[in-house]
């Protein structure tokens, strides 16, 4: 497998920025990181796949999420915005019919089924790419999330560009060196004790739709490749998110803000909780 290399750092002096953002310096390139943002109207097309809504067997059940995920979009989602959202799964008739706003439209793709959860997560990165190649590659933005999730309050155009990518809230504020990043040498997903920016969470994140494409194919090659030496990285594909976006810095960071479990508690400096993991028992979710 082709090593992967650094690119060249990107410098984005502020009075370049597209919109109001807090502009910090913690890395070797410039990003724009969103709290507490309002944003411009703007005319583009944003795809929204559903990537946690994917590959099942009987013993796991994610279903029963979309329609609580679909109705929160249709709330706090890029509102007054073309949104086409697209379900993964290989339960098409468990998906229930639901009605959209204006320019709205909901696509359900049948995918094949894997008798793990942990392929099921990996693969769906084969799924991103291979989508991103055949069904809308002449489309502005592509944003995956996880469907056991719902939206609660605002998110808008502020968060896309050409590659962005979103803090893991459970590794917010550690120092690098405790990230649970893949630390066997031996994978492809392997990240040095003393490399890392940020750790990023596999639920939320997305840009243009070649950007998109270029991180899942690197995603999905560097999982195949570990597949056949029988490796398996600590956290799966968001180990191989991590790997490419070390070295290929998004240009765009999103904040705790977009990415909230409540589980966490709710700290002073969190004034918004955008986009909040659902409650849920996995044992009995991936069991039903």
């Amino acid at each position: 497998m082709q090593s992967l290399k650094p690119e060249r750092a990107l410098w984005r002096p502020w009075w370049l920025m597209k919109y109001f953002v807090i502009v910090l310096l913690l890395s070797l390139w410039w990003y724009t990181l969103k709290y507490n943002c309002r944003y411009p109207e703007e005319t583009f097309t944003c795809k929204t796949q559903l990537k946690n809504e994917q590959p099942n067997t009987v013993r796991m059940q994610y279903t029963v999420f979309v329609q609580n995920f679909i109705e929160s979009a249709e709330k706090f989602f890029m509102i007054g915005h073309k949104v086409n959202y697209y379900v993964f799964t290989d339960r098409v008739s468990d998906i229930p019919n639901m009605t959209l706003n204006k320019d709205r439209n909901l696509t359900i793709l049948k995918v094949p089924s894997y008798p793990r959860w942990q392929d099921v997560s990996m693969r769906r990165m084969e799924m991103i790419r291979d989508f991103a190649r055949e069904k809308i590659a002449s489309e502005d933005f592509l944003v995956c999330v996880d469907v056991d999730m719902k939206f609660n309050d605002e998110v808008g155009v502020e968060i896309l560009s050409d590659l962005f990518g979103t803090l893991n809230p459970w590794m917010f504020g550690l120092p690098h060196e405790q990230y649970t990043y893949e630390r066997n040498p031996q994978s492809e997903a392997y990240i040095p004790t003393d490399e890392g920016d940020f750790y990023y969470a596999g639920t939320f994140f997305g840009g243009s739709v070649e950007k998109v494409y270029k991180l899942t194919n690197f995603c999905h090659n560097a999982m195949m490749t570990d597949k056949a030496k029988n490796l398996e990285p600590v956290w799966h594909d968001e180990s191989y998110l991590n790997k490419y976006l070390l070295y290929h810095k998004p240009t765009k960071i999103l904040s705790p803000e977009y990415l909230w479990y409540d589980d966490l508690g709710i700290p002073a400096f969190l004034k918004r909780r955008r986009f909040l993991a659902v409650r849920k028992n996995y044992n009995e979710i991936r069991n039903r």
